[in-house]
């Protein structure tokens, strides 16, 4: 019997809110797994990011490079791989890839069902297009399979998780499944310009230790970061009811299971919002993964990008990885030398993350996909300077080092891309 699959999707979360003190389900599992301590997302935007994941290549080669842009209709999912390898798939909460203008076509589903060709080959349906539209922190509603609206009462984290259990407790067992359950929290709530943790949990952390890359920065997290560790807290809750549920149907051990998000969050501190940005604080995210060929209780340091997951997860169920797929499955033990990010919406940018460096360039042209000129935009030594305080695009000291990230930049956007733009000294040396 082939292994069923999960993959357990936050969005906005950063990588250092995973604690024993706030995510103890999590920090138990990955006893059961394995830590992945450098995952980086390949763009630090909701809808690019989760169509790299469902498409196996980045967000420019794709086509959808900012939010509001579907997959194309030509795409092959993740899910039509694992329908054509014998699983039954399901996708539970918010897809963020259905909406906009495809071609002539412009369809609007934000808050309305989304039509079965845009639900990307996944057969068994509970969400939204844009989750944060049809739902709040508490309250709201969702459709399914066949476009019937389904309300629902209580903390969005716990119904969405509740709809998963509900399909793990009615499959048959016949078949294998693969299910990707992408949940909202902690993602700030749009329409209310706040993030909203369950009431019950906001206290607790009042007074919860501000991240340094946070504290010598204005920004939002003084009002906001107890509602975001609480909205965690709660994945955490819903994340050990859905093992307990696993267990107690007897299918734990032959599930693989990979909990990750799409992005982090720096609460307003590097531009006007969450993320768009090269900082660690908007691509750092979590990655445990438990499964055949994962290792049990350790912490891996390797570089791992979001881009990697599709041909992880493939992989994960014996599913041969297509070769044009711009993605390496993280059991193969192969170590990149960099993450490679496309940066959208605050700008048109690029940025490698290696162990040690983050280099960045930026263009003129704000909202395209691609540009023929950048400007360096930020460079930061990690090891010497984990919170990101000192920008050194500019330093002469590092003048070797941005040739290096230079040329190694240059060489990940003529790999992914297939052109190779001119890297300018920057205009201005930002501080932040």
């Amino acid at each position: 019997m082939k292994n069923n699959v999960i993959f357990y999707f936050s969005d906005q979360q950063r990588y250092d809110t995973v604690t024993k003190e706030i995510m103890p389900n999590l920090i138990d599992f990955a006893e059961d797994g394995t830590f992945f301590e450098n995952c980086y997302t390949c763009q630090p935007v909701c809808g690019p990011a989760r169509a790299c994941l469902q498409s196996g290549v980045y967000p420019t080669e794709c086509g959808c490079h900012i939010n509001g842009i579907p997959l194309p209709d030509n795409t092959k999912s993740l899910a039509d791989y694992f329908n054509e390898n014998g699983y039954d798939t399901a996708y539970i909460g918010k897809l963020h890839l259905s909406s906009g203008k495809n071609g002539g076509e412009n369809i609007k589903c934000e808050t309305t069902p989304i039509p079965k060709n845009r639900l990307w080959g996944y057969n068994y349906f509970r969400g939204a297009d844009v989750l944060e539209f049809t739902s709040h922190g508490y309250d709201g509603y969702i459709f399914d399979e066949n476009g019937k609206k389904i309300d629902f009462k209580g903390y969005r984290a716990d119904k969405i998780n509740d709809f998963a259990l509900e399909y793990i407790n009615n499959h048959s067992g016949e078949k294998p499944f693969f299910m990707f359950i992408s949940q909202l929290e902690p993602h700030h709530q749009n329409d209310r310009h706040r993030f909203e943790g369950p009431k019950e949990k906001v206290e607790k952390y009042k007074k919860y230790p501000i991240p340094d890359d946070l504290s010598f920065l204005k920004g939002n997290y003084k009002e906001m970061y107890p509602d975001y560790l609480a909205a965690i807290e709660s994945l955490d809750d819903n994340f050990g009811r859905l093992i307990a549920c696993l267990k107690e149907k007897g299918i734990y051990e032959n599930t693989t299971i990979i909990y990750t998000s799409d992005h982090g969050c720096h609460f307003k501190t590097r531009n006007s919002e969450y993320k768009r940005s090269c900082h660690d604080s908007s691509i750092h995210t979590p990655l445990v993964i438990k499964g055949e060929g994962f290792k049990k209780g350790i912490h891996d340091d390797r570089l791992v990008s979001l881009a990697d997951l599709p041909a992880t997860i493939l992989s994960a169920a014996g599913i041969s990885v297509p070769d044009y797929y711009q993605s390496v499955a993280v059991q193969d033990d192969s170590e990149r030398n960099c993450v490679f990010i496309q940066i959208s919406e605050s700008q048109c940018g690029r940025a490698i993350r290696t162990k040690r460096y983050t280099y960045s360039v930026t263009s003129k042209k704000i909202l395209s996909s691609h540009s023929n000129i950048y400007f360096e935009d930020f460079l930061y030594d990690n090891e010497k300077d984990p919170a990101q305080k000192n920008n050194l695009i500019k330093s002469k000291e590092y003048n070797g080092v941005k040739t290096e990230m230079k040329n190694l930049l240059l060489e990940q956007i003529e790999k992914i891309e297939g052109k190779r733009p001119k890297i300018l000294p920057c205009i201005y040396a930002k501080k932040k």
